[in-house]
């Protein structure tokens, strides 16, 4: 089995020394190359000039055009991984395996991170508060106009309060190529309709955080079987901060954080 895990990053970082683990400039058209000695998302069939406000999706769409060499393909964060059991030492101990991906492989379709739990407000609540409602008012649109099968799943993960977040990812090839195909087709719609010229920095990656609705909506109407593993940061998180933030949030008063 043919892996390659690309580690989506914007910035030198140190990076695991594992042949399956291939750093992946997003973005790289907005900057110089980096020298990580990996691969950058201008290159081939790209989106990358979009990553501001599509994330590191400017990373799925160049694995999806240009990768053909690999049965299995993934997508981390520089400061992100999925936790394995590896014995590696250092800095990368214990991050997920070509072995364990094989594993988990055989009886699951998708490897994803464990949900993140809202717990007093649904994911639609949340992102209209983090957000702006017309984001998820246009994707609904878009949905009903070129996938309306999908909208039960999708209020469905709407009235939910867990959501798998991140953009982390592994699975075989094929089944992303047809999550890409949908996924890209529906932000595409949206694209088209929803003005964001005058949104914050942070809310015009608008295009990354509606796909992380998305991909939960495409497991359920697909019944794609997936694990969940945890996610090994490399940095730590500051709670306090995230704890804050979602207060400010939740009191409507978001601008004074933007």
């Amino acid at each position: 089995m043919s892996i390659k895990i690309f580690i989506a990053t914007h910035k030198n970082y140190e990076m695991p020394d594992d042949d399956i683990y291939i750093p992946l400039e997003v973005g790289a058209s907005l900057r110089k190359d980096l020298g990580l000695k990996g691969v950058r998302d201008n290159t081939g069939l790209n989106i990358s000039e979009k990553n501001p406000n599509y994330c590191e999706l400017t990373g799925y769409f160049w694995i999806w055009k240009n990768i053909k060499d690999a049965n299995v393909v993934g997508l981390v964060h520089y400061r992100r991984y999925f936790k394995g059991n590896s014995k590696v030492q250092g800095k990368f101990a214990n991050i997920l395996d070509a072995q364990e991906i094989e594993n988990c492989l055989r009886d699951y379709q998708v490897i994803l991170p464990v949900k993140r739990n809202y717990f007093v407000e649904t994911v639609r609540s949340q992102y209209v508060h983090a957000h702006h409602e017309e984001d998820l008012l246009a994707l609904e649109k878009a949905m009903r106009k070129i996938c309306p099968t999908y909208l039960p799943a999708f209020e469905q993960v709407m009235n939910s309060k867990k959501l798998h977040l991140l953009n982390m990812f592994v699975m075989k090839k094929e089944l992303f190529d047809e999550y890409c195909t949908w996924l890209f087709s529906v932000l595409a719609q949206v694209e088209n309709t929803l003005n964001i010229s005058e949104y914050s920095k942070n809310d015009a990656r608008v295009y990354g955080f509606l796909s992380e609705r998305l991909l939960d909506v495409w497991l359920i109407k697909n019944k794609i079987r997936y694990c969940e593993l945890p996610v090994l940061n490399l940095e730590p998180v500051n709670w306090p901060q995230k704890i804050a933030k979602f207060l400010i949030r939740k009191a409507g008063l978001k601008k004074l954080i933007e």
